[in-house]
Order: C-alpha cells, then sequence, then structure tokens
C-alpha cells in the first residue's frame, strides 16, 4: 500500500538540481550558452559570406553563358537579307508549290546553310507550309508539311519577326526557331525560318561543376545539365498552358512532370541575390539571368555543401575559440589562486629544503668518512688473514738465523775470520727480508691517500704474490707473470694497488682450491695502447656517494692512455648470478668466518680513485682454459714503455 505520510510524497520536478547543486549548474550553463552563441554566429556568417562568393562566381559564369547562347542565336541574323535578295528564292514565293522552284530552292537553301551551319533552314509560305528546306529529300525534312500551328508562325507573319523553342514535328529533334517575314518591310510573301541546335550547350553545362537549366516563359526546363530534368516544369502548370503547349506541340510528348522543387523565400524565381533551393533531396544555391528579350531564365544551381562544410568548420573552430577563450580567463582565475598559494607557502619550503641540504651535506660526509673506515677495516681483516702465512715466512729465517749466528762464534773461537764473515753476510741478507717482510705489514696495515705516481706492475704483483706465497705453495699453484714487461708502470698508488691485486690473487687461490691438483694456474697479463674511452662496465661497481666526485686530475678526463690487466685463473666459471653481486658490500660465496665480503667492493673503489676501473672479464678476454677473470683498467704512465703485447698463458 502506498504511505501517504509526507515523508513519502515527491515534489514535482524533483529530478532538478536544487541549493548548492542548481548554483554549480549555473555557471556550467552560462558556458554552454556563449559557446552556443559564438558557433552560431560564426556558423551563420560564413555561411552568407561563403554564399555571396558562390553568387559572384555563379554570375561570372552566367555572363559567359547567356553571352555565348545569344551570340550563337544572333550570328544567323544576316540569313533574311540574303534570301529576300535570291532569285530562287523570289520566284519560289510567288509559285510556292511548284516542284522544279522548290528543288532549285531547296538546293540553294542547302548551299547557304552549308555556309551558315544552322540545324535546318527553310522557307513557309503564308499558309504555313515549308515550300523548299535545306534538307529536302531527307528523313524529317519539314518540306510539304503544314507548321501553321507553330507560334512563330503567326508572331512572324504579325510582327515580323517569331521565336520559339520546341522538339520538331518530322524530325523530333529540339531546337530553337527564329522567323523572319519575307520580304521585310513589305507585304508579306512568305517566311523564312532558321531552326539553330543548342543541345552542344547542355552538353559543355555536364562538365562544370554545378547543375544548370534553361528554362522558358512557361518554367519549363528546355535545357538542363541533368537528361531526367529535361521537359519539366519547376512548379505545375495551369491548365491553359498545358493546353497551349500541346497545340503548338512545343515539347512533343513529355509528360510535363513537375521538378521536386523546393525554393525558400517568396516571390518568383528572378535575377538577384542568391536563392536556396532543394531539388531531388540537395541544396543548392540558385543564381538567375534573363536571356531571348527576358523571356527565358538560365538557373545555375552550386552545391551548398561545400559552403556548409566551411562554415561548420568556422563554427567548430569559433566554438573552441570560445571555449578556450573561457577556459583561460577560468585558468588565469586558478593561476591566481594559486599564486596567492605559494606566496603563503614558499618561506616555509624554502626553510625546509635549506634544512634538507644541510642534512645532505651532511650524510655525505659521514658516508665518506665511513667509506674510508671500511676501506681500512678491509685492510686490517686482509691483513688478519695474511698472518697466518707471515708467521711462516717470518719462521724459516729466524731459524736460519740462529743457526748462522752460533756457527759464527764458533768460527770466531777457531779464529775462522773468512767464513765467520760470510756467515755474517748471510745473517744480514736474512736481516733485510725479515724487514722488507714486516715492512710490507707495517705500510698495508695504514691508510694512504697520496695522489697516483708511476707505479710497476710487475714489482706490484711481486708484492702481491709475496702475500701469500705459502697459500699459492700448499694448492701447487702456478702463477704466471712471465709475460709482464718489468718496465710497464701504471699511474697508482703502490700500496693499494698491491692491496687490490693481493685480493684477487688471494681470490683466486680460494676458488683453485676447489679444481684438481696439477691443473691450478693463475696468469696476469696487460696491455696497454692507444687512449680508450672510459666507460663503467655493465658488471661493474655501482658509484658510491664518496666515489661520485672525482678525487684528483686523472679523474677529470674522459680520454687517457689505458693500460688492461686481466687475472685470470683456472678455477670453475663465476655464474651470472652471482657477477651481478659481486661488487656488493658484505656479499661473499665462502663459508662463514672464511670472508668479509668487503675485498672486491673496496678494490673496485681504490681502482677508481685511481681514474680506472675494475669488472668481470668477458669471455673474449679471457685467455684459454681460463674459468674466471677480472680485468683492471688503469691510466698508463705516458713516460714508461707501455706498448706491451697481449700474452697468453
Amino acid at each position: 500500500m502506498a504511505s501517504n505520510s509526507p515523508g513519502a510524497r515527491r515534489a514535482p520536478f524533483s529530478f532538478l538540481p536544487t541549493g548548492a547543486g542548481r548554483t554549480r549548474l549555473g555557471p556550467a550553463l552560462a558556458v554552454l550558452a556563449l559557446v552556443a552563441l559564438a558557433a552560431w554566429g560564426a556558423y551563420a556568417l560564413a555561411l552568407r559570406v561563403g554564399l555571396d562568393r558562390l553568387g559572384e562566381a555563379a554570375d561570372h559564369r552566367l555572363d559567359m553563358e547567356v553571352g555565348r547562347i545569344e551570340a550563337e542565336l544572333a550570328r544567323f541574323d544576316y540569313l533574311p537579307a540574303l534570301l529576300e535578295t535570291s532569285p530562287q528564292v523570289q520566284q519560289l514565293l510567288a509559285s510556292p508549290f511548284d516542284p522544279a522552284l522548290r528543288a532549285q530552292a531547296s538546293h540553294y537553301l542547302h548551299a547557304l546553310n552549308a555556309i551558315a551551319g544552322a540545324e535546318t533552314l527553310y522557307v513557309l509560305e503564308p499558309g504555313g507550309v515549308a515550300a523548299a528546306a535545306s534538307d529536302d529529300g531527307q528523313l524529317g525534312t519539314p518540306a510539304g508539311q503544314n507548321l501553321s500551328y507553330r507560334p512563330y508562325l503567326r508572331e512572324a507573319l504579325a510582327g515580323g519577326r517569331g521565336r520559339f523553342y520546341g522538339i520538331g514535328v518530322t524530325s523530333r529533334v529540339p531546337g530553337y526557331y527564329l522567323a523572319y517575314a519575307l520580304p521585310r518591310g513589305g507585304p508579306v510573301r512568305g517566311v523564312a525560318t532558321v531552326k539553330i541546335d543548342l543541345r552542344p550547350a547542355a552538353l559543355a553545362w555536364r562538365q562544370l561543376p554545378g547543375e544548370m537549366l534553361l528554362l522558358d516563359e512557361h518554367q519549363v526546363a528546355i535545357l538542363a545539365s541533368r537528361e531526367d530534368w529535361k521537359y519539366r516544369p519547376i512548379a505545375p502548370l495551369p491548365e491553359a498552358e498545358r493546353a497551349e503547349a500541346a497545340a503548338s506541340r512545343r515539347y512533343g510528348d513529355a509528360p510535363l512532370t513537375p521538378l521536386a522543387w523546393r525554393m525558400a523565400g517568396d516571390g518568383p524565381l528572378e535575377p538577384g541575390p542568391v536563392r536556396e533551393v532543394r531539388l531531388d533531396g540537395r541544396s543548392y544555391a540558385a543564381t538567375v539571368h534573363r536571356l531571348d528579350a527576358g523571356r527565358w531564365r538560365l538557373v545555375l544551381l552550386s552545391d551548398e555543401g561545400p559552403v556548409r562544410a566551411v562554415a561548420a568548420a568556422a563554427a567548430a573552430g569559433a566554438a573552441l575559440a570560445a571555449a578556450a577563450l573561457l577556459l583561460g580567463l577560468l585558468v588565469l582565475r586558478q593561476r591566481r589562486r594559486l599564486v596567492r598559494q605559494q606566496l603563503a607557502s614558499r618561506a616555509a619550503l624554502q626553510a625546509a629544503n635549506d634544512s634538507l641540504e644541510r642534512r645532505v651535506q651532511e650524510r655525505t660526509a659521514e658516508l665518506r668518512a665511513a667509506q674510508a673506515e671500511l676501506v681500512h677495516a678491509g685492510q686490517l681483516a686482509v691483513l688478519g688473514q695474511m698472518s697466518a702465512g707471515m708467521v711462516h715466512e717470518l719462521n724459516q729465517p729466524l731459524a736460519a738465523l740462529h743457526t748462522l749466528s752460533d756457527n759464527a762464534v764458533l768460527l770466531l773461537e777457531r779464529g775462522r775470520s773468512e767464513d765467520a764473515r760470510a756467515n755474517l753476510s748471510r745473517i744480514a741478507q736474512l736481516v733485510h727480508r725479515l724487514g722488507r717482510l714486516t715492512a710490507q705489514l707495517k705500510v698495508f696495515a695504514h691508510k694512504r691517500t697520496e695522489p697516483p705516481v708511476p707505479v710497476l706492475l710487475e714489482r706490484a704483483l711481486r708484492e702481491a704474490a709475496l702475500l701469500h706465497a705459502p697459500r699459492l705453495r700448499e694448492l701447487g699453484v702456478d702463477l704466471r707473470t712471465d709475460s709482464l714487461p718489468a718496465t710497464l708502470a701504471v699511474m697508482a698508488e703502490e700500496t693499494r694497488l698491491v692491496q687490490v691485486l693481493a685480493n684477487l690473487v688471494g681470490n683466486a687461490a680460494d676458488a683453485l682450491a676447489e679444481v684438481p691438483a696439477g691443473t691450478r694456474w693463475i696468469a696476469v697479463t696487460a696491455q696497454c695502447g692507444d687512449p680508450l674511452r672510459m666507460e663503467a662496465p655493465a658488471e661493474g661497481p655501482r658509484p658510491s656517494v664518496a666515489s661520485a666526485e672525482p678525487q684528483h686530475e686523472s679523474d677529470r678526463h674522459s680520454v687517457a692512455p689505458l693500460c688492461r690487466i686481466v687475472v685470470a685463473n683456472s678455477g670453475p666459471p663465476i655464474p651470472p648470478e652471482v657477477q651481478a653481486r659481486l661488487f656488493e658490500p658484505f656479499f661473499t660465496t665462502k663459508p662463514a668466518g672464511r670472508g668479509l665480503g668487503l675485498g672486491l667492493m673496496m678494490s673496485a673503489h681504490i681502482i677508481q680513485a685511481f681514474g680506472g676501473s675494475l669488472r668481470v672479464a668477458r669471455p673474449d678476454e679471457m685467455a684459454d682454459g681460463a674459468g674466471a677473470a677480472f680485468v683492471i683498467e688503469l691510466p698508463a704512465d705516458v713516460g714508461a714503455d707501455a706498448t706491451a703485447p697481449r700474452q697468453q698463458p
């Protein structure tokens, strides 16, 4: 059951917006109204201008067509003067039914028409019978026919000249008839008639844009660019005009079905402004000119489609322009509001930005310090790992020192000074060796920040190999360095370069522990050549905050003579997923307690500080039989022999 409570009743027109909704809808409707008004105004203006231009072009074309038709009709005005002076015609008019005179006159008319170029030329006696014709003896000739029902005969007999357009009774060919009374200015003895074919003009109209009609005094299209429009009135004919047309046989057997003609505005179709016409479902702009002493109307129907399309485009452009203008005003209003908001918050934003910049600078300084400490910590970690091997290296010289010193005492007591001197020389050599080992460890444990200097690669590699000598001997690793020239030097810092080489040699030794004995080798090769452009390798380390700025002058140059050092080993290859993380801090594949995962990361940063790069070697850069290899690229010492060729182990 429907409820009758007040809350259940709906107010009329409740679907319309109210309150705040109506307030928001009002400006939108106003904007739409302005846009629609601009579009309508632009469409109307563009359509009017387009139709005016179309009318101007149509007027020019109609002037030419009217001139052409009237010139065609006027060029036969000289024929009556010739005919009334012709003896053959004069004799025929005296005896219009004499067969001999008919033949002579027809022959003369035929010769004359061959020069004039009319459709037909014939002479009528006052009763309307064609006494002679230029086409006498041919099919459809008017010779011998009674044409008294034709209006042009009555007009010529009454006024000396007659005009008529109609379909030939015998030939069924339409034409324009010009009739002249003979002789002119005296008693009429006959009528000279010229029939002119205007169909070529209609054929020419079909080759031009638009449609064209020639309307006679009854508004019937006697010529048209479209065949289906011929002999059709633009409005139904009154009964009297239909009877006159039937009596004069003006249109032959044509049914005179009216055209589907709809014209805008009131009044008849007359010359003047362009009139809009709807014909056979299409819109045209009609332009009219009169001819034949004002009896006929030549109508040009120009297609309105292009003009309306231009007007529609103008309307769309005006709508877009209006919408853009209104949108621009809205944007300007919103911009002013945003500017006020920005001015209100700019001070707070600037303060927050200044604070953020200070925090970034502080964090950058902290990260640089942490990186330096991390490198130093890595050095100490490597130092701890090498301590066991160094103890072994020290024990042998110390035992030899003890034995040699005891022997030297005994030799001195026995007076064998030469032998004692020899023992003391060997003791001095052992002490020098011990000093070199301890100095290497001492220097290796300190932080170094000196700029790059020329460093002999062969000597740095010997120092690095010395740190891992016990481990290499234990594993039976063949360290191949014969291809390195003794004079090859790179721009680096010796201690830190030794640290990088020691790290790579140590990692290689750890990897070789997994391969069978007798196949373990490490090969170090180098190649220096023309200047190469420095490019960070895809698998190389990602630059940290500390390495984002140049550390020394060599970092500021993107092009430098390079030495490419390859450290390869016969161990297992490095899996791709491991290669992608090799240079990440604290990433290691070694068992717990065997490594911190900092060696390669620190080595990469050290090489970057020298202006070079450290990366995993590509397959085409590795020697035959190598499972893994690393490539160090460093600036070459231009004063040293840096032309060593690539050597394969």
